[in-house]
């Protein structure tokens, strides 16, 4: 009978396809007995299965549980793993995990056979006992041959027979946003096929879960996944559901399904990818019991020229795969260059060989043509001079940036690859660092990459880290080219520069890294800390960055949740030990360790690292982070005490909307005031504005014009028409509304759109609507009208009040603002709309027309008719004792204007004006007939008028 079982095993596994499902589907329904242990039920295994266990000798693994919540993208994530030992003498078990290499355990628990043990993280001593009976977990750095990324977290123990071992693992991280999404991995590697074998993944995103997806399962090319290449479908048994906030993803194949990915347990990473929504604006700011994050991710932003040079290594040991892959990825990268960026090429091996001497070349077809024979006739040999290679870069790119003045307008950045460690010239690593360091002078950042296992990863982390950039290490495998072309989509569209996020000094504390020299397209700035005025209601932000030729400044207050303020300890029902629900702290702690451990790596000066080493210590012992600075010890709970339970160290998600205050979903209650609402705007009374009203003030006859047009829905009006002189254009497009009950109008129309175009200096456009600006100057930016803001270039300003106006400043000479008209609960004849007024009109000529812009270097002589139908001029200081007469006219260039005394409210009804108001659509008050002031398209210059008409 055995004989025979082994001859339909080794038929099964040397035949196709369908013979391996008929085995797998065999070794299912052959189920051997329950037993009990512990007064837990195992779970039936496959008949094969239990003689294939006596032959290897290893505990049976009877179940592997992933559970993990994600709570505004922190990760709580639980392992739980189960192994029988069903023979007749103790065995081993290996309880096995690769977790990333980013995360911190924080719990670790076993129990074996009545016997419990828990994870007690300590300090790290000087020398550590061998006879630990589970290994903390490794300091970051190279993974020992693992998948990129990776650390293995390891425990061995032996199992009494006929007994079982149960293990509890958890560890946090933060995910971190990379090419627009984030990525959530869990390693499925138990090695054997497993009886139950479940992960779910939980996702709360108040700000809203978009772009959700699962990509088949990954794995190495050695291990092999049992994809079909380019399918994209989920792994067999995969569940995804999830409403705009809340998302559950669930995997849970049956042994069958186990054995079509992989018959040696080995199944791959399982990846949950995906996005929130977000806008330009300040960002997404959660407060939670005393401290905030601060997620800054801008969308819809014009890329940043770039001026970057490429250092690759071209020494012999780069002979065959990885010179091979590395030229692939960069024929594909210079394909992806913008027109308007600059670069160069260096190669190195003993020799450093430059490719356009002493300059940057533009991106053109020709260039990218010649920079691809270049790379191409990259041969490998020689040694490997890092420094050398470095310093000419630098060289390169510092006389560029001299030379050119491009600091405001782009990003230089210096990408550097090598595979092997300092050969030739300088190989001291301290002095190569020293060097980089000098010679780059925080005038642009370095991003390293290492390829293969010989490559100082050490050393390009320090280069990377102390000149604001980034490294990568991949392995010498097939997919080499693909990651080195992932990395450089990473960095390859800079869309902001110079970034500094700015809190009220007595309001925070304790505060992470809060300056960053860029951003790049689909990354993420984060920013965390801890409130120290309890009593205020709010938080102030602002965020001051640079885009290609304008300035930004985002500003606004985050209500602060003043019933969880106190709630400092989080989730209340929590036991000691079990670790702390509060993610935004814990978030916090993550945040400012990881800085703590990148400080320490940076600086030379042995006070600095004890004092850095010794305060990552102290934290990560509060919240009970394994570190390189901290161990896992395991300590004996009690010969009696309870077996390990799937605890949770993630937060209840049950009132979560009273806890959870985010800008997207939360404004400041009533009573807070704004700091940029006290602020009044000075602007003349010169204005279109309601349905709509128009005002001209004619400050030195002291007195003021108005009228109404009845245009019609859809009609677009020229407000300024200046576009021969200063070069500016003002439309207005009007939307439609019932009119009022008992009114004597068919209908209402306000201004829904106003747009603002200039060609001088150069030509930009802005669309104002109630809800977004658009700027346009060669370059488009998005701004929200609920979230304040300043943009400024050479030529042009536009500064948004949150919900109340937008300023736009032309030149210093020219300035209009626009109101804000927002309705709460609206009634059926009223729309959201906008306000249009001229503060500053000394850039206009005195040609300029439309509606408004034919008054503003015209004066009008105010008339009255005497009974006998004489004219009498009036004073100008005796307006006021003007009396309302049918009688009273306007003389405009020649015209007698018949006009009627009236009272107007601008400003939202913040100011009364007294106006000479002018009927029937300003008959003879305006050049021409309403018709003659409508364009054609919101971007339409032209006008109707030619010269205009003095008095």
């Amino acid at each position: 009978m055995i004989l025979w079982l082994w001859l339909c095993w080794g038929f099964s596994t040397s035949a196709g396809q369908p013979d391996s499902e008929l085995m797998a589907r065999y070794l299912e329904e052959k189920l051997m007995a329950d037993y009990s242990i512990m007064e837990q039920v195992a779970r039936r295994v496959p008949r094969q299965a239990k003689f294939l266990q006596r032959l290897e000798t290893r505990p049976r693994m009877s179940e592997f549980t992933v559970k993990s919540t994600i709570i505004s993208r922190y990760a709580f994530t639980t392992v739980s793993c189960t192994m029988v030992n069903s023979g007749s003498e103790a065995r081993e078990g290996v309880f096995e995990m690769q977790i990333p290499a980013a995360a911190f355990i924080s719990n670790f628990t076993m129990s074996i056979g009545n016997k419990t043990y828990y994870g007690e993280v300590t300090g790290k001593e000087k020398k550590h006992s061998s006879d630990d009976k589970a290994r903390h977990k490794k300091p970051p750095g190279p993974t020992d041959g693992r998948e990129n990324g990776y650390e293995t977290f390891k425990a061995s123990v032996f199992i009494p027979r006929k007994m079982q071992a149960k293990f509890l693992l958890h560890y946090e991280e933060l995910l971190q946003r990379r090419l627009g999404k984030y990525e959530y991995t869990v390693s499925i590697r138990p090695q054997q096929l497993v009886g139950r074998l479940r992960v779910e993944v939980n996702i709360l995103e108040n700000s809203g879960i978009v772009s959700l997806e699962v990509p088949p399962l990954r794995n190495s090319k050695h291990k092999g996944n049992g994809k079909v290449e380019g399918d994209v479908s989920p792994p067999p048994s995969t569940v995804v559901g999830h409403t705009k906030t809340l998302a559950k993803v669930t995997f849970n194949p049956s042994v069958v399904e186990q054995t079509r990915i992989a018959r040696n347990g080995i199944l791959g990473d399982f990846i949950i990818r995906y996005d929130v929504n977000r806008e330009l604006s300040v960002g997404d700011v959660q407060i939670l019991n005393g401290y905030f994050v601060h997620y800054f991710a801008p969308a819809d932003l014009p890329p940043l020229p770039k001026n970057v040079v490429f250092v690759l290594d071209s020494s012999a040991s780069m002979v065959g795969t990885k010179l091979k892959q590395t030229k692939e990825a960069l024929f594909t990268i210079l394909q992806d260059l913008r027109p308007e960026d600059h670069f160069n090429i260096i190669g190195f091996s003993n020799r450093i060989k430059v490719w356009q001497q002493d300059r940057l070349v533009p991106v053109t077809p020709n260039n990218i043509r010649d920079a691809k024979k270049y790379i191409h006739n990259m041969s490998p040999t020689g040694g490997t001079n890092i420094n050398g290679a470095v310093q000419t870069g630098a060289k390169l790119l510092n006389d560029y940036i001299a030379q050119n003045d491009i600091d405001a307008r782009s990003v230089s950045l210096i990408i550097f690859l090598t595979d092997g460690r300092p050969t030739v010239g300088e190989t001291q690593s301290s002095k190569i660092l020293s060097n980089t360091k000098d010679a780059i002078r925080d005038k642009f950042c370095l991003f390293t990459i290492g390829i293969g296992h010989d490559v100082d990863h050490k050393l390009l982390e320090r280069m990377a880290l102390e000149n604001c950039g980034m490294t990568r290490h991949f392995q010498e495998d097939d997919d080499a080219a693909s990651h080195l072309k992932g990395f450089y989509d990473e960095i390859g569209t800079p869309l902001l520069s110079d970034i500094r996020v700015d809190y009220p000094e007595d309001n925070v504390e304790e505060v992470t890294q809060n300056f960053f020299p860029n951003y790049f397209n689909g990354s993420e700035i984060i920013i965390a800390g801890k409130l120290i005025n309890h009593t205020s209601d709010s938080l102030h932000v602002e965020v001051t960055a640079s885009n290609s030729k304008k300035y930004i400044l985002l500003k606004t207050d985050v209500a602060i949740d003043l019933p969880s303020r106190n709630d400092i300890r989080g989730v209340p029902g929590l036991e000691d030990g079990k670790g702390d629900k509060n993610y935004i702290e814990r978030a916090w702690s993550y945040l400012t360790i990881k800085e703590l451990l990148n400080s320490r790596l940076k600086t030379d000066d042995n006070q600095e690292k004890d004092y850095l080493m010794e305060k990552a210590k102290s934290m990560a012992l509060t919240y009970n982070f394994v570190t390189p600075f901290t161990v896992l010890k395991m300590r004996e709970a009690g010969l009696h005490s309870e077996p390990p339970q799937e605890e949770f160290i993630s937060p209840s998600t049950d009132g979560i909307g009273e806890k959870f205050q985010s800008l997207q979903g939360h404004k400041a209650p009533p009573g807070i005031r704004r700091q940029q609402d006290k602020q009044r705007i000075k602007i003349s009374k010169t204005s279109a504005d309601g349905d709509p009203h128009f005002v001209i003030d004619f400050p030195s006859s002291k007195f003021s014009v108005c009228f109404n047009i009845d245009g019609e829905p859809g009609d677009i009006l020229r407000l300024v028409s200046d576009h021969k002189e200063s070069g500016v254009t003002v439309n207005g497009q009007l939307i439609g509304a019932p009119a009022p009950p008992n009114g004597h109008k068919k209908h209402r129309t306000y201004f829904s759109t106003i747009t603002i175009l200039s060609n001088k200096p150069e030509r930009s456009y802005l669309e104002i609507t109630p809800k977004r600006v658009i700027l346009d100057d060669g370059e488009r930016l998005l701004l929200s009208c609920d979230r304040s803001a300043v943009v400024r270039s050479s030529s042009l300003e536009v500064s948004i009040s949150a919900n109340s106006n937008v300023t736009v400043t032309i030149q210093d000479t020219i300035s209009f603002v626009i109101l804000i008209h927002h309705y709460k609960k609206p009634a059926p004849y009223q729309r959201n709309h906008l306000g249009f007024y001229i503060s500053n009109s000394k850039g206009l000529s005195s040609d300029s027309h439309g509606l408004l812009g034919q008054f503003l270097n015209h004066e009008v002589k105010l008339l009255q008719e005497s009974l006998n139908m004489s004219h009498q001029h009036v004073g100008q200081n005796q307006t006021e004792a003007l009396k309302p007469s049918p009688t009273t006219t306007l003389k405009v260039k020649g015209r007698l204007v018949p006009v009627v005394w009236k009272q107007r409210r601008i400003y939202n009804g913040q100011q009364e004006v007294d106006c000479w108001f002018a009927k029937n659509n300003a008959d003879k008050l305006i050049d021409g007939s309403y018709k003659d002031y409508l364009a054609s398209h919101p971007f339409d210059t032209g006008t109707r008028f030619g010269t205009i008409n003095s008095l």
